[in-house]
């Protein structure tokens, strides 16, 4: 079973090599983006663990780093595109009115009346803000819901569950 404290938390990505001597180009999601390094061990989908991370310099998007394990130019180009985990419990405490993504995926999301409208399948997050991606019972589809103040006024973690108030028409009628 998996815990909150053990789930992973993407907190990068890798974009291949800088340079011909293993270093890599990294781009930060982290709030801190030098904090990165302070998450160690990351993991990857790849099943790659990386237990230290070396920033060494800093480049238009990003970082340029030393990863364990990576010392050719061919072993970093192959880390093109690689997401980076961290274990959720590395993470320090957000912020009130803030949230890993990794802490809505799964809550229940809730009309303002109480219907359950779906469960939170993943946050997705396009460059104009977030959205949850809801998966609705009996439908094949999810629905994307704006996650903002006023579409989505309360997350309550303890509970696990969201209330939300979306725009008419945006969920299947009951």
């Amino acid at each position: 079973m998996t815990t909150a404290s053990d789930t992973k938390v993407i907190v990068g990505r890798l974009s291949g090599s800088f340079g011909v001597r293993g270093e890599v180009r990294l781009k930060s999601f982290c709030a801190d983006p030098e904090a990165i390094a302070d998450y160690t061990p990351l993991t990857t989908d790849q099943g790659h663990i990386f237990a230290q991370i070396v920033l060494t310099g800093q480049i238009k998007g990003g970082f340029t780093a030393r990863i364990d394990g990576i010392v050719t130019k061919e072993d970093a180009d192959a880390l093109t595109n690689v997401d980076l985990y961290a274990l959720r419990s590395a993470m320090p405490a957000p912020e009130d009115d803030e949230y890993y993504y990794a802490d809505l995926e799964g809550l229940t999301v809730l009309d303002t009346g109480g219907a359950v409208l779906g469960k939170v399948v993943r946050v997705v997050d396009h460059g104009a803000g977030d959205l949850l991606d809801i998966a609705v019972p009996g439908q094949s589809e999810t629905v994307l819901l704006p996650f903002t103040q006023a579409l989505v006024p309360t997350v309550d973690l303890s509970t696990g569950r969201i209330i939300a108030d979306p725009p008419e028409g945006l969920f299947p009628e009951s």
